[in-house]
């Protein structure tokens, strides 16, 4: 089984997470995915905590069945390696503040004039253009920036930073995915690559989906609590009785009736979205202990659910049904729990073939498919282009 990108080879330059996590995607669905790497600057993944067997997980899950190729480009043999390697690959995938690649003589324009099929993508922050393009920012400060971060949260604390990282996951990763394979449909009509420009800004800006379709177009301020999704209703988490939370989505009056009538308090259905819904609701969850709760609710379709733990998520039944864990092969016979690609083929992926290598792992196997000596390899290696 060879998986639906089973035709695309990808060159990926990036670190930290969302270039990774979008060549995981890739490389999850059987594209060949190279990383090119510094093998003088470590990357943070490669030392995040926590660690397994002395490699970092974070590391070892974003990076699975990608192959690791260790080239200073800051030398001019590297760029020579770079420039073959470009000939074969469909994808280049980068992650350097705007103009870095040019100066390094990696550019699209360069680039493309070796290899007119490339699609090039560059994931940044803010972008290749306007007054933020050569900014540092994290996720939390796209977030910001892009008016998410200003109705997140409570009226009374203010917003809350998320476990998640939407901006970088949500606004570079699976923005950057989707970008690259229109480019690949598009290319297969017109015969030639082209450029994607992915801010993950601007991409978290367009997930105002809901608050911003009704800011531009009615002139409505989305504030903390302020409307339906954001705690504004009853729509909301609820604490039990021992300190834990529930969540309760029961929008539609079908579900509310059920919510209310599983509580013993049918009449306060009839108080709809009024904020006194709300307080009465956190009245009756608080009377009740979290198992008691959950096995309440487990035969009511209401739309109510509790908030697990990772670890709880990781043994409910519906998620390992699903069989988003599996085990992929740490190359010493072994195996190592990971997160499993999510996406259901009716065709099937291939199965995991290992998680992420050390750095420079395959530089000798890269090489030598490019066709360069043994002799010219251990040259690299002694003046410290290749690792």
């Amino acid at each position: 089984m060879s998986g639906p990108l089973a035709s695309l080879k990808v060159l990926d330059f990036s670190t930290l997470l969302p270039g990774p996590f979008a060549s995981l995607m890739l490389a999850d669905m059987g594209a060949e995915v190279l990383r090119i790497e510094s093998p003088t600057r470590m990357d943070l993944l490669r030392v995040l905590p926590p660690h397994d067997q002395g490699t970092s997980a974070s590391h070892a899950y974003l990076n699975r069945n990608k192959r690791s190729l260790a080239l200073d480009l800051k030398q001019v043999e590297a760029l020579e390696i770079v420039r073959a390697l470009v000939k074969d690959y469909d994808i280049l995938l980068e992650q350097f503040r705007p103009g870095v690649m040019e100066r390094l003589g990696l550019g699209y324009e360069a680039l493309k004039s070796i290899n007119p099929r490339l699609i090039y993508v560059s994931i940044t922050g803010y972008g290749q253009t306007g007054p933020y393009k050569d900014r540092a920012g994290h996720d939390i400060n796209y977030l910001a920036l892009a008016g998410v971060a200003s109705y997140t949260g409570r009226q009374d604390s203010g917003p809350l930073p998320l476990g998640v990282q939407v901006a970088d996951v949500g606004g570079g990763s699976l923005h950057a995915v989707v970008g690259l394979l229109a480019a690949v449909i598009a290319r297969q009509q017109s015969g030639v690559g082209q450029y994607l420009d992915v801010s993950m800004t601007d991409c978290s800006f367009s997930l105002n989906a809901m608050a911003g379709a009704g800011y531009l177009a009615c002139g409505v301020e989305p504030e903390r609590e302020s409307h339906v999704l954001n705690g504004g209703s009853f729509y909301d988490y609820y604490r039990s009785r021992d300190g834990r939370w529930m969540s309760v989505g029961s929008l539609e009056p079908g579900f509310m009736q059920q919510l209310c009538a599983a509580l013993g308090r049918p009449e306060l259905a009839a108080l709809g979205l009024s904020p006194k819904l709300k307080v009465a609701l956190q009245v009756e969850f608080e009377k009740r202990s979290f198992d008691e709760l959950c096995a309440l609710f487990a035969a009511v379709d209401a739309c109510v659910e509790p908030v697990l733990s990772l670890s709880e998520a990781v043994e409910h039944p519906q998620l390992k049904s699903r069989q988003l864990v599996s085990q992929v092969p740490r190359g010493d016979g072994s195996t190592q729990a990971q997160l499993a690609c999510p996406l259901k083929f009716s065709e099937g992926l291939p199965p995991p073939r290992h998680i992420g290598v050390e750095v420079g792992a395959h530089s000798d196997e890269v090489l030598a498919e490019l066709g360069f000596s043994v002799q010219r390899i251990d040259a690299w290696r002694k003046n410290g282009t290749i690792l």
